[in-house]
């Protein structure tokens, strides 16, 4: 019998899912359908909406598919430029990082302790910015350089805490895309940007809370900021630049001209154009500012044994703390393409990425050179602008006549952008387009090295520039976490699925990987192709009107669905409407990003079964009635149920006026069961990284699309080149790259078995709920005792009675081999448990053994044969260091690391760390590579 490809992505076969549906009590996947989802918003199979979906193909018959659009697309030499440059990725870092499924199927590092490989990796990156920065600090990666710019902004208003103005002076050299979400970002948050041209060293009239450049700008130009930067200081203000890294290794840092945050993009450090993404961008500032940083922060720690120890410091969950009144929304990065980009500073070290600077900076003077008085700019790095009066179109068209992609700037300019895979040929053709003799043999401009402080002298930068140290480097770190390449990630609201190698294959293809974002339309047919079917597809699953793939993350979808809800009261009159219900047990990222979109947030209660209370919900919108604008549910719930009443709470938020925005999180649960458009959604923004298949990466990367009903749809995010066009993320299609990753999972499943993996999903969920609740009670269940996709475990009870804590069983799963699931979200002392539809039912058996087994463990303590404070939960995670001298607990080694329940069946994974003091590393804040003499301490 041929297997389908939903047959290989879903975990368990025939006998194993009768097995399953025997335990949680139901016949059918059908049966379990109709007890489990409330029959008001239940879809028939044969009227989901999926029948818009095309029939299901073999993995080679969808590769082949997709072989033919990526070659539709023109691989032209791209010379645009504008943050977007091609790049040279080394091979090894190819097949042995960007391609390996040990580094892009981890999760976000939440546990530090099987993380370290990618932990350490994010340290180089982090050390890599500040070096090349010149600032104390830096963060794990942002989005992309717009939204960085964007939180640079903001970061700067949150610190000048002396300055009462809302004013934001930007220089006018500045990347248009960028300028674009400065402007979306600030109108909800009442910023005033002001823009001007401040090459000159003047600063206009009047009070501002910053100042924001570019350097060098988006015209190629180089200027000595160091005037403008102590300017900005003297009149109170705070000075955030975006650098270009590559051009840091040659000129002065702004961190040494006096800037105060730095922020950019990596992406010319080899990771691959992609049409727009995904990159890493960065934000680095001053030590004074450390503690203001959005995003995410690797510190250095020390272990149970005093053991120096990687983590995640400081806000790195700040949402689900502080929530509205988060300093930003973002609770993911870019992390495996951070990785890519510090591996490329290692591999090459700094006097490999001087010579690539020098080369890129040669060719840029040959142009020059060639093209004499028409040079707009004496001094600049990269891209050269060059005043063409009345003939820019024509020397644009005929450069593309012969396979190189110039920006038209206007009908008299154009702008050449020079990068890493430039050729001497290149630069013949280009010079040729513009009527110019051939290439100079010899420059006499004057230098632009104004650079002399060090950087990248740490050894991370220094040991591994052969490729058998890279790869040596690269399995050392690796072997240090645990991906899904080793076990099941049963982390609830996360969903870590299978990412199939065929849906992945395609990410490296040129056709896809070399396109620049701004290329010509008719240069990239099959690329929008993908986006055209992708969004037709997502519309006919998620029941909406219309969708944009421009949000590069989750928290970037709510953010452009709040900002559409928004603008469409604004542009009904009811300016009053700036009110958003919440409900209790919601992602904190949803009422940080509706504070982030100028709404008001009031928080609905729930009930003790974990449902909204529709009572406190009608109450809530009496009291605002006037001034509400929506809600924002997850459904199924954070809790991990469906709902009886989603359709009624949604009737009751429309008939005061205001609109529903469904979280998309738990979308696994829904795809050819339900559809939020259809059931009383507004909006939605859904998570590719998580129902459709595009990997964690380890945090990043990600894609967040926002879907809407039809009255909204005007209010989606447009061309970020385009002024006013309320974009999110800099380029319009956002992560293209990585789309054909949920292109091939949806063209391979077909309807059938996108329908499937939903209900299986559902069902090894309640076969879990079912077979742990004697050991671990479920929290929360639905009218018929079932949950949905994920199940909470409540070990409230078992911490009073006998102290062992969701840490303790946390840690200890990595002793079974196991990564933990989420840990006191959304309800504190729980753990939330969600195995997926790709896992088979001897991987979930081996889960639910370990738990099993580790509350024998818990029964031990209880008893008085562990102390609380000696004992093999309170002392996980054990490494193979730890048995080696005297053995001081009550336990036996034995049990410490070959525990009753561990499967003989699974390999056995050693963490390299024990239990890391997270007060400690909070405490004493260090985040870049410690000095080599520290690991002799």
């Amino acid at each position: 019998m041929t297997r389908s490809f939903a047959d290989r992505h879903i975990g368990p076969d025939a006998g194993a899912l009768e097995h399953i549906l025997a335990a949680v009590g139901v016949g059918s996947l059908e049966d379990l359908a109709g007890r489990a989802v409330p029959a008001s918003i239940l879809d028939q199979s044969a009227g989901n909406g999926l029948d818009a979906l095309p029939p299901a193909l073999s993995e080679h018959e969808a590769l082949n598919e997709l072989a033919a659009l990526a070659h539709s697309n023109t691989v032209a030499t791209s010379m645009i430029g504008l943050g977007y440059y091609d790049t040279l990725t080394p091979p090894v870092l190819v097949r042995n990082l960007l391609e390996n499924p040990a580094w892009y199927t981890a999760y976000t590092p939440y546990q530090p302790e099987i993380s370290q490989g990618r932990l350490e990796a994010l340290l180089n990156f982090q050390t890599m910015v500040s070096d090349l920065t010149g600032m104390a600090v830096a963060n794990a990666s942002m989005l992309d350089e717009a939204t960085a710019a964007a939180e640079a902004m903001t970061l700067l208003r949150r610190a000048n805490r002396a300055s009462k103005s809302p004013r934001l002076l930007v220089d006018t050299d500045l990347f248009p895309q960028t300028r674009t979400v400065l402007y979306t970002r600030a109108e909800p948050l009442g910023i005033e940007i002001v823009e001007a041209d401040l090459s000159g060293g003047v600063l206009p009239e009047g009070e501002f809370f910053g100042v924001l450049v570019q350097v060098p700008g988006a015209s190629g130009r180089i200027v000595d900021w160091a005037p403008v930067f102590a300017a900005a200081h003297e009149r109170g203000a705070l000075v955030a630049a975006g650098a270009d890294l590559l051009a840091m290794t040659l000129i002065t840092s702004p961190g040494e001209q006096g800037a105060d945050v730095c922020f950019g993009t990596t992406q010319r450090f080899g990771v691959p154009l992609g049409f727009g993404g995904p990159h890493a961008g960065y934000l680095a500032v001053r030590d004074a500012h450390a503690r203001q940083l959005p995003g995410r922060l690797v510190g250095v720690s020390v272990d149970a044994d005093g053991d120096r120890a990687y983590r995640l410091a400081l806000q790195t969950r700040e949402q689900h703390i502080r929530r509205e009144k988060a300093t930003s929304n973002i609770c993911t990065a870019q992390v495996l393409l951070a990785i890519v980009a510090a591996m490329y500073a290692s591999y090459h070290g700094a006097d490999g990425l001087r010579a690539i600077a020098r080369r890129v900076h040669r060719h840029a003077e040959q142009l020059a050179t060639g093209l004499g008085e028409s040079v707009v700019h004496e001094r600049f790095f990269d891209t050269v602008l060059v005043q063409v009066p009345g003939g820019a179109e024509a020397v644009v068209a005929k450069a593309k006549g012969r396979g190189i992609n110039l920006r038209l700037v206007d009908a008299d300019h154009v702008a050449v952008a020079c990068d890493e895979a430039t050729t001497d040929e290149h630069v013949a053709i280009v010079l040729d387009s513009f009527g110019a003799d051939g290439v100079p043999a010899a420059t006499e401009l004057p230098s632009i090295e104004t650079r002399t402080s060090q950087y990248l002298t740490h050894p991370a930068f220094t040991r591994y520039h052969t490729e058998t140290a890279m790869l040596r480097y690269l399995r050392q770190l690796s072997d240090k976490d645990i991906a899904l390449d080793r076990s099941m990630i049963p982390l609830g609201s996360c969903t870590m699925k299978l990412n199939a190698t065929a849906e992945m294959e395609p990410i490296t293809w040129p056709g896809f990987s070399r396109l620049h974002p701004y290329a010509p339309i008719e240069d990239v047919p099959g690329m929008l192709r993908v986006i055209e079917d992708l969004q037709g597809w997502l519309s006919a699953i998620t029941g909406y009107d219309r969708v944009s793939l421009q949000p590069n993350a989750g928290s970037q979808g709510e953010y452009a669905g709040l900002l559409a809800i928004r603008r469409y009261h604004l542009d009904r009159g009811d300016t009053h409407r700036d009110t958003c219900l919440i409900p209790s047990s919601a992602h904190g990222t949803n009422a940080a990003s509706a504070a982030m979109a100028g709404l008001r947030v009031e928080v609905v209660k729930c009930r003790e079964n974990g449902d909204v209370d529709l009572d406190d919900l009608r109450a809530k919108i009496a009291d605002h009635a006037d001034r509400l604008a929506c809600i924002m549910i997850t459904y199924p719930s954070t809790h991990g149920v469906y709902e009886q009443e989603v359709a009624e709470l949604c009737a009751l938020v429309h008939d005061a006026g205001g609109q529903v925005y469904v979280d998309g999180a738990n979308l696994n649960a829904l795809v050819g069961l339900a559809r939020p458009g259809r059931f009383g959604g507004d909006v939605s923004h859904l998570n590719l990284h998580k129902t459709f298949c595009i990997p964690h990466g380890g945090g990043g990367p990600g894609v967040g699309p926002v879907a809407v009903r039809e009255h909204l749809a005007k209010y989606l995010p447009g061309n970020p080149l385009e002024a006013g066009s309320h974009a999110v993320s800099a380029a319009e299609h956002g992560s293209a790259s990585i789309l054909p990753i949920t292109w091939a999972y949806i063209r391979m499943m077909g309807a059938d078995g996108l329908r499937r993996a939903t209900l299986t999903a559902i069902a090894s969920a309640n076969y879990i709920a079912r077979r742990l609740d004697p050991h671990f009670p479920v929290l929360y269940t639905g009218e018929n005792g079932m949950v949905a996709h994920e199940c909470i475990l409540d070990l409230r009870e078992i911490t009073r009675r006998t102290g062992v804590t969701v840490d303790d069983v946390a840690k200890r799963l990595a002793d079974y081999g196991f990564h933990a699931p989420t840990m006191s979200f959304p309800v504190a002392g729980t753990l939330m448990v969600e195995p997926t539809e790709s896992e088979n039912l001897e991987e979930i058996d081996a889960f639910i053994d370990a738990m099993i087994a580790i509350k024998a463990e818990i029964d031990q303590v209880a008893s008085g044969v562990w102390p609380v404070d000696d004992n093999p939960l309170r002392g996980a995670p054990h490494t193979a260091a730890s048995l080696v001298g005297d053995w001081p607990h009550p336990y036996t080694r034995e049990t410490a690391v070959y525990p009753r329940g561990l499967s003989s069946a699974r390999a056995k994974v050693w963490p390299s760390v024990r239990r890391i003091d997270g007060a400690y590393g909070d405490r004493n804040l260090l985040c870049s590579c410690p000095p080599l003499e520290a690991y002799g301490e």
